[in-house]
């Protein structure tokens, strides 16, 4: 992981309060500069504040709760508990964690579906500092007696927004009231919905709110634009697109079946491709998403589950085949590209019926998209009427 956005020239981590012996760490690793999230984020949870944090998808969120998080409990003792919505989002989190923790003598468990119980056990018996685990395993491990939640001191909840879009929230709920009420809590969110506003409210203490970017914001170094297209001339269009940009290029889909479709006929087209959706097993998950961040495959093609457990850097082009069904997910499906600084370009494909939706997303992300029309493949050409657009301002959200 790399800085994306500058605090402020000089900036250091030496600056922030963090342990000499974790400053080490963070050296030798490579980690000098911090983001903005982890520059304004780390004092604070530092100081056992709870806290609420909104930032763009690639900014470190990741470094910005596990130093303060791993720092306490070598001081406080206990253990941290962090939980997430993906079993990648999860994987990717423990290397993260590992990366800066083993180094101290911090150890890790994780604890997703798709593994085994028993080597999850043995893990579990290993007595770790840290559990990273995903809503529905970690209940099932309660549920058998195998963990206990007495001992959690610092609870962080990352891409809380996108648990509750995947029907976590009685799961999230069921946890926050076995873990113990005098505890630190950090939540992370690219969005804030009214749903993560009340979970903070109700199961948060005075949580400060730290705003990086407005809730919703779209990764800043992504040129986007819409294409209208009739939806027998979405391939074509693809295969043109896939012909005009280089790189490796993350395709989304909504459903499972479709993106099992694409995935074949670029196979058969000659494009090295690959796919990741919920019928496949974790292992084949992993070895795509290896596969793709190694460049045998130049093309992974996705539903939304992937949009926030995929961390591969030099993503060029991101294209939405279809659009997706919450206009929250599109801020998470287009910020796996743009990310450390670098220039990143979004395309969409609409259906001329899907103004509406298009409209929704300009919302959220507060900006017009541009539609733009392309040669070489079958496009509807009579596009959303543009005429006069005004730039539109919209409120603030409330703050705790």
């Amino acid at each position: 992981m790399t800085a994306t956005t500058l605090p402020q020239e000089g900036a250091n981590f030496k600056d922030l309060g963090i342990d000499p012996k974790i400053l080490s760490v963070l050296d030798r690793a490579g980690f000098t500069t911090p983001t903005l999230i982890q520059h304004q984020a780390i004092p604070i949870a530092l100081t056992g504040k709870d806290m609420v944090g909104i930032a763009q998808t690639g900014t470190g969120k990741t470094i910005a709760f596990g130093v303060p998080m791993l720092q306490r409990l070598m001081q406080t003792g206990g253990r941290g508990l962090v939980i997430v919505p993906t079993r990648e989002l999860a994987i990717q989190v423990d290397e993260v964690l590992r990366q800066i923790g083993a180094p101290l003598g911090a150890k890790t468990a994780v604890l997703i579906g798709g593994e085994s119980m028993y080597n999850q056990i043995r893990s579990l018996r290993a007595r770790p500092h840290v559990l990273i685990t995903t809503p529905g395993r970690l209940l099932d491990h309660i549920k058998h007696g195998n963990v206990r939640l007495d001992d959690i001191k610092i609870l962080v909840l990352d891409e809380a927004d996108r648990m509750f879009d995947m029907g976590f929230s009685t799961q999230i709920n069921d946890i926050l009231k076995r873990v113990p009420k005098e505890r630190q809590t950090m939540l992370f969110s690219a969005t804030m919905p009214d749903n993560i506003m009340n979970l903070a409210t109700r199961h948060m203490t005075l949580p400060l709110r730290i705003e990086v970017a407005p809730s919703g914001t779209a990764a800043e170094h992504v040129d986007q634009e819409i294409i209208v297209v009739k939806k027998e001339a979405k391939f074509s269009l693809l295969v043109k697109l896939l012909g005009e940009h280089p790189g490796s290029i993350l395709i989304f889909s909504r459903t499972k079946y479709s993106v099992r479709k694409i995935a074949f006929l670029l196979r058969d087209t000659g494009f090295p491709a690959t796919e990741i959706h919920s019928n496949r097993s974790l292992s084949q998950r992993r070895e795509a998403l290896e596969g793709f961040k190694k460049g045998r495959f130049r093309i992974l093609v996705a539903t939304d589950i992937a949009a926030r457990g995929i961390d591969v850097q030099n993503i060029t082009l991101v294209v939405n085949f279809d659009l997706p069904e919450n206009s929250e997910d599109y801020v998470h499906r287009i910020g796996r590209t743009g990310r450390a600084g670098k220039a990143g370009m979004a395309i969409s494909f609409a259906t001329p019926d899907q103004r509406q939706d298009v409209k929704g997303i300009e919302r959220l992300i507060r900006k017009d998209l541009p539609v733009k029309s392309h040669e070489g493949a079958q496009i509807y050409q009579s596009q959303f009427p543009q005429g006069q657009r005004k730039t539109r301002h919209f409120p603030r959200r409330r703050r705790f």
